[in-house]
């Protein structure tokens, strides 16, 4: 099985920022896709950021210029840098992971548990 390691949420404050990282954990061969997706209270969950195993990234429009996502595939492992934090970007945050694996189905889509990310004075 793979599991998605989680970390880095927490409290900011408004115009602040926060790294938040992601690690794959299991027999994993590479890495399809990898990336955050948020949720906050009575809304549906939208993209934030997903980058491929090859660098390639896409950005929801409202984290544009403040948010980088990038991955270090020799760890599985992928972050976001958000600067300039909003307080209607509190949101429970999800990583997402796409990942070729070792074993048999040999490619799998994986959820983290999410971590809460609240911007407040």
């Amino acid at each position: 099985q793979v599991r998605l390691a989680e970390s880095g949420g927490g409290l900011a404050q408004p115009g602040g920022s926060l790294r938040l990282s992601c690690a794959a954990l299991g027999h994993i061969i590479s890495i399809n896709e990898m990336g955050w997706y948020r949720q906050a209270p009575g809304k549906e969950r939208e993209l934030v950021a997903v980058i491929s195993g090859g660098g390639a990234t896409t950005y929801a429009d409202s984290v544009k210029g403040r948010f980088t996502i990038s991955i270090d595939n020799a760890k599985n492992t992928v972050y976001l840098q958000m600067i300039n934090l909003k307080p209607e970007e509190t949101a429970v945050y999800y990583c997402n992971a796409d990942v070729v694996r070792t074993i048999l189905p040999r490619e799998g889509v994986f959820w983290g548990p999410g971590t809460q990310v609240t911007v407040s004075s």
